[in-house]
C-alpha cells in the first residue's frame, strides 16, 4: 500500500519526475564513465606483478642502458630470471593508428610475462622468425590482421620502415591485461643498428627481472642499483607497481579534474532533485497538513517524502547505470588506443549506488525539515 502511494505520488507530475529521473539518470552515466576512466588510469598499476622488477637509467626513461648489463643483473643475488624491453614507437600507416610496441627479447620476455597467452605452435614461430611479431587479440581485430599478415610499421625514433610478419596473436589471461600492443625481436632492431646507427645499437630501454619473493624487492633493487653505482650509466630499479604509478603520476593534474567534475556533477543534480521534490512538497502542503490533524506521525510523514526522492532517484540511477555498460563501449572504440583496458568495476557500480542514496537523502532533507515543522494553521491557510 506504501508503495503504491509512493509511486503515485512520485509521478503525479509526469513530465517533471520523468525530466527528473533523465536527470539523474544522465548524471549517475557520466559519474560512472568518468569513474571507469580513472580506472582505466591506473589499469597497468592493477596489472603490475608483485614479484617483478623494472631496471631503467637514473636520469630518464628516455636513456638507454648497455645490453652488457644484462648478465650482470642475472649474477645478483635474488635474481630469478631477467629480460629486457625497448620502446620502438612505430607508426602503423598513419599517426592516429597509435598503439604501444616494444623490442624485445622473445623467449626471456615471453616466460616474465605469462599473463600474454599464446598458444604453443604460435610462440614457436615467432621464436624461430626474426622479422616475426605478436599482437594482442584488441589490435588484430582493430586492424584485421590475421596470423602471417604483414605489418609495415614506420620508425620514428629509429627512422625507415621495418616490415614484420605476425607470428601469433596473445589474448590477456586477466581483465586488466593489455591486449593492444605488439612485440618484435630485438634482434631485428640492433641488426639495423648496428649498420646504421652503431653508437646506439647493443642498447636496451629498460630491463625486467623477476625475483622469487617479493618481500625482498626492496633488497634486490637496492643490490642491483649497487652494481652499478658511479658508473656511466647508474640504475634505478622499482617494482613494476612504482614504475607504472610513475606515469600516473605525470597526469595527476587531470585525474584531480576528472575527479572535481564528478564531484560537480553530483552536487548539480543533487540541487535539481532538491527542487523537485521541494516544488512537490510545497503543492502538498494542505495534505500534510491534513495528515497531521489526522494524527499522522512526523516519521510517517518523514518516510513519504524520503520514499519518494528515492523512487525518483532509484529509477534514475538504474536507468544510468544500465546505459553506462553501453556508452562506455562505445567510449572504448574511440580512446581504446589510449586506454587498452576500460571497463565498469564493481567498485565503481557501488559508487553510482552510494552516489545515488546520497543525492536521494540530501534533496529529501529540507522538504522534511519544512513539513515537520510547519504549524497546521499555516499550511491550511496558505493554500486558503
Amino acid at each position: 500500500m506504501l508503495w503504491k502511494l509512493l509511486f503515485r505520488n512520485a509521478f503525479r507530475h509526469t513530465l517533471r519526475a520523468v525530466l527528473t529521473i533523465v536527470g539523474v539518470a544522465v548524471a549517475v552515466l557520466a559519474f560512472g564513465m568518468l569513474s571507469a576512466l580513472v580506472d582505466a588510469w591506473y589499469a597497468g598499476v592493477s596489472a603490475a606483478a608483485a614479484n617483478r622488477l623494472m631496471i631503467r637509467h637514473a636520469i630518464s626513461l628516455t636513456f638507454s642502458l648497455p645490453i652488457a648489463y644484462m648478465e650482470k643483473i642475472r649474477a645478483v643475488d635474488g635474481v630469478k630470471a631477467v629480460s629486457h624491453m625497448s620502446w620502438f614507437g612505430g607508426i602503423y600507416i598513419d599517426r592516429k593508428n597509435f598503439f604501444a610496441n616494444f623490442a624485445v627479447d622473445p623467449k626471456s620476455f615471453l616466460d616474465l610475462y605469462p599473463e600474454f597467452i599464446l598458444p604453443e605452435d604460435q610462440r614457436s614461430a615467432f621464436l624461430k622468425d626474426r622479422r616475426g611479431c605478436v599482437v594482442g587479440r584488441g589490435l588484430a581485430e582493430r586492424f584485421g590482421w590475421k596470423v602471417g599478415d604483414t605489418v609495415p610499421l614506420q620508425g620514428t625514433i629509429y627512422s625507415g620502415e621495418w616490415p614484420m610478419v605476425v607470428r601469433g596473436i596473445y589474448q590477456g589471461r586477466d581483465k586488466s591485461t593489455d591486449e593492444n600492443q605488439l612485440f618484435f625481436h630485438w634482434d631485428y632492431l640492433n641488426e639495423r643498428l648496428k649498420e646504421r646507427l652503431p653508437r646506439r645499437a647493443n642498447r636496451a630501454g629498460i630491463f625486467v627481472i623477476e625475483i622469487a619473493h617479493a618481500d625482498d624487492a626492496p633488497a634486490v633493487a637496492g643490490a642491483v642499483d649497487l652494481v652499478f653505482k658511479n658508473s656511466l650509466a647508474e640504475t634505478l630499479t622499482e617494482t613494476e607497481r612504482a614504475f607504472q604509478l610513475g606515469f600516473v603520476t605525470m597526469s595527476e593534474a587531470i585525474l584531480v579534474a576528472i575527479r572535481m567534475v564528478s564531484l560537480v556533477i553530483i552536487c548539480i543534480i543533487m540541487a535539481v532533485v532538491a527542487n523537485t521534490m521541494a516544488m512537490s512538497v510545497r503543492e502538498r502542503m494542505h495534505e500534510f497538513a491534513v495528515f497531521k490533524t489526522l494524527g499522522f506521525s512526523a516519521v510517517y510523514l518523514a518516510s513519504l517524502i524520503l520514499g519518494e526522492s528515492l523512487v525518483v532517484c532509484a529509477a534514475g540511477g538504474a536507468l544510468g547505470i544500465a546505459g553506462t555498460f553501453p556508452a562506455l563501449r562505445i567510449l572504448a572504440g574511440y580512446v581504446g588506443n589510449i586506454f587498452p583496458v576500460m571497463d565498469i568495476s564493481p567498485a565503481t557500480l557501488w559508487l553510482d549506488v552510494l552516489a545515488v542514496v546520497t543525492v536521494a537523502l540530501v534533496a529529501a532533507a529540507f522538504p522534511i525539515r519544512k513539513v515537520i515543522t510547519v504549524r497546521i494553521v499555516d499550511a491550511l491557510g496558505r493554500v486558503a
